[in-house]
């Protein structure tokens, strides 16, 4: 029967680590894949197999140790504002009555119409002034600033 080389297992395990933590960016392989490569050598060497997995724990460790906040720092994921983002805090005009029990209410906004909820949950009537205070998926949560005077429709 064909038997695999332990040096060759390490590296696969390192290649799968290595490609589990490009795919995720989430920081938690990229040590073990480290620790993969170092157990190699003992493997080369002709080591036992508790001795190798000694290396690959304590490379990982160390690495992980000695690593992780130029990790951090490197890989850090800052937020990008967007051109939605800049809705925050602009006013609009509620063209269709915001009720969040009932639905359906409607904001114009920096030239767009979005489906709004009040902040607050209080009905707010069509023609008022509202400000948009988050955006919860294509929902625009808004407070309200004026209500609409009597004869302005």
């Amino acid at each position: 029967m064909f038997e695999i080389p332990m040096p060759f297992i390490w590296l696969i395990i390192a290649v799968v680590l290595g490609v589990i933590e490009a795919v995720t960016v989430t920081l938690v392989s990229v040590w073990f894949a480290i620790g993969a490569l170092a157990a190699i050598i003992p493997a080369y060497f002709g080591a036992p197999l508790w001795g190798q997995i000694l290396v690959f724990l304590a490379v990982s460790a160390i690495s992980f140790a000695f690593t992780r906040r130029f990790f951090k720092d490197v890989v850090k994921v800052k937020k990008q504002p967007t051109n939605v983002d800049s809705l925050i805090g602009t006013d609009g005009i509620v063209t269709a009555e915001i009720n969040n029990l009932e639905g359906g209410g409607k904001v114009y906004i920096s030239g767009l119409t979005w489906s709004a909820k009040s902040v607050d949950g209080s009905v707010v009537p069509e023609g008022a002034v509202v400000t948009a205070r988050k955006i919860e998926g294509a929902t625009l949560i808004v407070e309200i600033k004026e209500l609409a005077k009597a004869g302005d429709n």
